[in-house]
């Protein structure tokens, strides 16, 4: 299962969620966590004039706020390992993504 975001994209194959982040001018780097280690998810689908995002949250670790301006549209920025900025198509993936973590977490 797999969800093209911007700049990045995040895959997720029933145990490990990997995120993919590409920054201009550098190598991709990537983020590897346990669906078992996921203490929440946050879904914020895209709009027609501003992306949304999906973010990972882990123990431990307060979630990275969204940055406030019209350039980032209220999402994490980017150098948050454990969330990714998504275009408005991919809302429909990344939502079923997330349904597909929320099972796969542990219930606590």
């Amino acid at each position: 299962m797999d969800v093209k975001g911007v700049q990045g994209s995040v895959s997720f194959d029933g145990e490990w969620i990997t995120i993919t982040k590409r920054a201009v001018g550098h190598q991709p780097r990537e983020f590897r966590l346990r669906a078992a280690d996921i203490t929440g998810t946050r879904l914020k689908p895209a709009s027609r004039l501003f992306h949304g995002y999906l973010q990972f949250l882990l123990p431990g670790s307060a979630p990275a706020g969204e940055s406030s301006g019209i350039a980032s549209g209220g999402r994490p920025p980017h150098s948050d390992p454990h969330s990714l900025s998504i275009p408005r198509r991919s809302n429909d993936a990344a939502a079923k993504l997330m349904a597909a973590v929320e099972q796969a977490r542990p219930s606590r």
